[in-house]
């Protein structure tokens, strides 16, 4: 077989992701992963059969990624660049079609005459179309067989290779005379059995395309064009040639081509690709955009600030990639089974050959025909495609509805989880204070009034309360007033200017050093302060006219989530760094189990470990960074929060909406999916073990048998019935 040039795609030091072409059933999986890991330098391979994708983690010291491809090619496959694979994956669903349809045609004379037998004219036809059919339409299994014998193992080609061979070479024979006189042959057994198992391999390819939907829409949401704004004016370019700084116009409808910031204009664009949303944000100068959403209105001036590999499409289609090419614990006994599964067939069917030829007297010509019914009706397809089938269509739910799957595997043990600690500040809580009072010392002190004091106090002020502050006088239509004498007093708060008044707002400290007195409102802050508030007060002169609280709230979902966890009989756990008064009233309002106090980081990963070792499955809800030791410790770590910056996350599973609810989706889809493939691996093992003893004739005395053709037609369609059970997956998005 001639081998292809591919060049190697640029890739990390020391990790390659590319596509194989030539992967026919679970031992081409094994085969190529075993080969792959012989070389010393090479750590990790992973080898996904629906996606057709290899996965390689290297020493890059001591190996190139041409040398990587040579392996590949020596193992017998062929290495293709990772977007090349859809153009491969078409390539390869037309090649299919048409040898089907070929090797249909060819076989279809052959089936109408084979009650000829005494005919020489229609024996010769047959003769020469099986003759035909077995080195075209059945090279492909010919050269499988040679790849799989040379790198001493042995796999689906060779079942096949071996069954049509023998009806067909048996049939030769027979109409040489070389068996001896009224020898019948079948032509039609060989050359049908290569029609129907092109036939499945079709029908596999088209349900495995469907199964990679979301990846390839993600591919092709990446613009080609840009108009980029030069010194001559604007220039339509291809968006490849956009570098950082460049500046691109973006009007309404086009498909913005990188990930930039806004420098004039604005508009709504459409990020459902990244957030699942589908309602258009607002865009204004200085917000950032990411490359491949979708500006619906308004025209923009962008600054490119990522391009190619760095932009958040990029990144999420690489990650994808390589979850979809990992593999689930469950996987592994797939692989064990499928490992010997194909030395143990061929030794049942010399069994089948030998109990009926020797031990119960049949004719040769019936002893052969369950011998080669037995070989083509085992599949280790259908176990090896049980597990990444359904893992390619729950990842591409879960990225549908802004929920990244990092890893495959993290589908199957999420489904396991015992435990959810999440993080209390921007997970379960918005991670931003808001002003939730604001009370008048006397009904005499007018609210708006107190406010506008209030806002020109804190309108020079970067504290996270002071901005909280003035977001909420914005919002009541409130202006800040121009303020004299601004001075602000770390850890106190702020003293100024206005209206003829000295106002000083800030913390308790600050009003004793002015001489203001709390009492006449000391009943209402202690119960603000008993509900986990902070509080700034404000005074005119020295005299106190009123108290702002401020406190970190709930997420509108954080409470539907919580209770969504327990009815799902997960543990839930609050983690923070807060005081225990404030962890006490936000894990009430929120309805969880329990909750962990002044925790420190590194505290958090002890807490995982703590449940751990009650032998738990534990997952971690957290915004990625100050949470990264108690994500990474986790079974399952869930970053909350997209973003450009989102491949660095530690997490397994991103969500990219920020939204609590996006956990609960991922443990349903988890859950689902885990079902699906136990499904797929039961009816695979169901199929064989009932399949076998049929084809090798056990249910014969009550006139049940399978002819060889159409032991290989069976085979061919229980390869088709995972994948296709696999894509009933997508009917759990009517529950998220």
């Amino acid at each position: 077989m001639k081998e292809e040039t591919v060049a190697p795609p640029v890739e990390p030091a020391g990790e390659l992701s590319f596509g194989v072409r030539g992967l026919h059933c679970a031992s081409c999986v094994n085969t190529l992963e075993r080969k792959l890991l012989e070389h010393p330098a090479i750590d990790t391979a992973i080898v996904n059969l629906t996606a057709e994708t290899g996965f390689v983690r290297f020493d890059s010291q001591q190996l190139t990624t041409s040398k990587i491809f040579s392996i590949v090619h020596a193992a017998g496959y062929t290495p293709v660049e990772l977007h090349e694979t859809d153009t491969s994956q078409d390539d390869d669903l037309r090649s299919q079609r048409n040898w089907f349809i070929f090797s249909f045609c060819a076989s279809l004379p052959i089936m109408l005459t084979m009650g000829l037998h005494s005919n020489s004219a229609a024996q010769q036809v047959s003769l020469v179309l099986a003759t035909v059919v077995q080195f075209s339409a059945g090279l492909i299994f010919y050269r499988g067989s040679w790849s799989a014998l040379k790198n001493r193992t042995a796999n689906m080609d060779v079942l096949v290779a071996l069954g049509t061979s023998a009806a067909y070479f048996y049939s030769v024979a027979a109409f040489f005379g070389l068996l001896g006189t009224h020898r019948d042959v079948f032509f039609e057994t060989s050359a049908m059995l290569i029609a129907f198992i092109r036939l499945g391999k079709y029908l596999e390819a088209r349900a495995r395309g469907k199964a990679s939907e979301a990846l390839k829409k993600l591919v092709h949401l990446q613009a080609d064009k840009a108009r980029l704004i030069t010194a001559f004016g604007e220039q339509e370019v291809p968006a490849s040639v956009i570098r950082v700084g460049d500046v691109v116009l973006v009007r309404a409808g086009d498909i913005i081509p990188v990930d930039g910031e806004v420098l004039e204009g604005g508009g709504a664009v459409n990020e459902s690709m990244v957030t699942g949303e589908s309602l258009p944000v607002l865009k204004k100068p200085g917000d950032t955009v990411s490359g491949a959403t979708i500006s619906t209105n308004g025209t923009m001036r962008i600054r490119a600030t990522r391009i190619g590999e760095a932009t958040l499409l990029a990144q999420i289609i690489k990650m994808v990639r390589e979850a979809q090419g990992d593999k689930a614990p469950i996987q592994k006994f797939a692989d064990a089974v499928s490992s010997w599964f194909v030395p143990i067939v061929m030794l049942l069917s010399a069994a089948t050959f030998a109990a009926w030829y020797m031990g119960n007297s049949s004719d040769f010509l019936t002893a052969f025909r369950f011998a080669i019914a037995v070989l083509v009706i085992a599949c280790p397809c259908a176990m090896g495609l049980a597990t990444p089938t359904a893992i390619m269509v729950g990842s591409g739910i879960a990225l549908g509805r802004g929920i990244l799957v990092k890893k495959g595997s993290a589908l199957e043990v999420i489904s396991r989880l015992n435990v959810l600690l999440i993080d209390k500040t921007g997970t379960l809580t918005r991670g931003t204070p808001e002003m939730t009072d604001l009370v008048p010392v006397a009904r005499s002190v007018d609210p708006a009034k107190l406010l506008e004091c209030l806002a020109t106090a804190e309108a020079y002020s970067t504290h996270p309360l002071a901005q909280a502050a003035l977001a909420a006088a914005k919002e009541a239509g409130v202006e800040p007033g121009h303020a004299d004498n601004f001075e602000e007093r770390g850890g106190l708060g702020i003293t100024c200017t206005y209206g003829g008044f000295q106002l000083a707002v800030g913390n308790e400290r600050l009003m004793s050093e002015c001489g203001i007195s709390l009492t006449p409102l000391t009943k209402k802050t202690s119960q603000l302060a008993a509900a986990g508030k902070s509080l700034i007060y404000v005074a005119a002169g020295n005299a106190l006219v009123g108290v702002a609280a401020f406190a970190d709230s709930l997420r509108p979902e954080s409470i539907r989530a919580v209770t969504e966890l327990r009815r799902m009989g997960i543990t839930t756990c609050m983690i923070t760094g807060d005081h225990a008064d404030v962890a006490f009233i936000v894990a009430r309002q929120a309805g969880v189990h329990g909750f962990e106090a002044e925790v420190l980081p590194d505290r958090k990963r002890d807490v995982v470990k703590e449940y751990q070792g009650r032998g738990m499955i534990v997952g971690m809800v957290g915004d990625g960074i100050n949470d990264a030791p108690a994500l990474a410790q986790a079974q399952i770590g869930i970053a909350i929060g997209g973003g450009t910056d989102v491949a660095k996350e530690t997490g397994d599973i991103v969500l990219m909406r920020s939204n609590l609810m996006d956990a609960v989706r991922a443990i349903i889809i988890g859950r689902a999916t885990l079902s699906k493939i136990k499904q797929n691996l039961f009816w695979a093992l169901f199929y064989n073990i009932l399949g076998i003893p049929v084809a090798a004739g056990l249910l014969y005395r009550y006139g049940i048998y399978l002819k060889p053709e159409y032991a290989g037609l069976a085979m061919a369609f229980s390869s088709v019935s995972v994948v296709l059970n696999s894509l009933l997956l997508k009917r759990i998005e009517k529950k998220l």
